[in-house]
C-alpha cells in the first residue's frame, strides 16, 4: 500500500473540509498533526476509532497535536459525521481523492471474502518540520489513540 515510511517528507496535500474550509500541510508548520484515513464516515470501526480520538483529543492539544480525518465522502456526510459524535477536529472531503492517493492509501482491500478498491485504513503522524515521524497501518479502532501517544 503506502510507500511513505518514516522520515519521509509528508506530501504537500491540500483540501476542504466539512464546512468548506481549506486545509494544507503548511497550516501545520510548528505543530505536530495526525492525519488519520479513513474508509467511510458513520460506519462502525470508522466511528470507534473517530470517538477514541475525540475522547483523547484535549490529550493531543495538550501535546501540541492537530488532527485532520479524511475519507472520500462528501462534505455531507463528513458534516453530519461530525456533528453526531461531536468531533472536534476537521474532517476532510477527499472525493477526488488527492490527498488519498498523495498518501498512497487507496488500494485492493478484503472483506467478507470479496475483493475490492477502497481506503486502507492508516494514520501518519507528522512532525513539527512536515516530516513523517509514524505510519500505522494496524490501526486499533477502539484503542488508537494509545497507539499514537506513546
Amino acid at each position: 500500500m503506502t510507500t511513505l515510511q518514516k522520515g519521509d517528507k509528508a506530501p504537500d496535500f491540500s483540501g476542504f473540509d466539512q464546512d468548506n474550509k481549506f486545509h494544507q500541510l503548511e497550516d501545520f508548520t510548528g505543530k505536530k498533526l495526525v492525519v488519520f484515513f479513513y474508509p467511510k464516515a458513520n460506519t462502525p470501526g470508522c466511528t470507534a476509532e473517530a470517538c477514541d480520538l475525540r475522547d483523547n483529543f484535549e490529550r493531543f492539544k495538550a501535546n501540541n497535536y492537530e488532527m485532520l480525518g479524511v475519507s472520500a465522502d462528501s462534505a455531507k456526510a463528513q458534516t453530519k459525521f461530525k456533528s453526531k459524535f461531536k468531533l472536534q477536529f476537521p474532517l476532510l472531503a477527499d472525493e477526488d481523492k488527492s490527498v488519498i492517493e498523495a498518501f498512497g492509501v487507496w488500494g485492493p482491500k478484503k472483506f467478507m471474502g470479496r475483493e475490492y478498491d477502497g481506503i486502507n485504513r492508516t494514520t501518519f503522524v507528522i512532525n513539527e518540520q512536515g516530516i513523517i515521524d509514524e505510519v500505522i497501518t494496524a490501526v486499533k479502532t477502539k484503542a488508537h489513540a494509545p497507539q499514537i501517544l506513546k
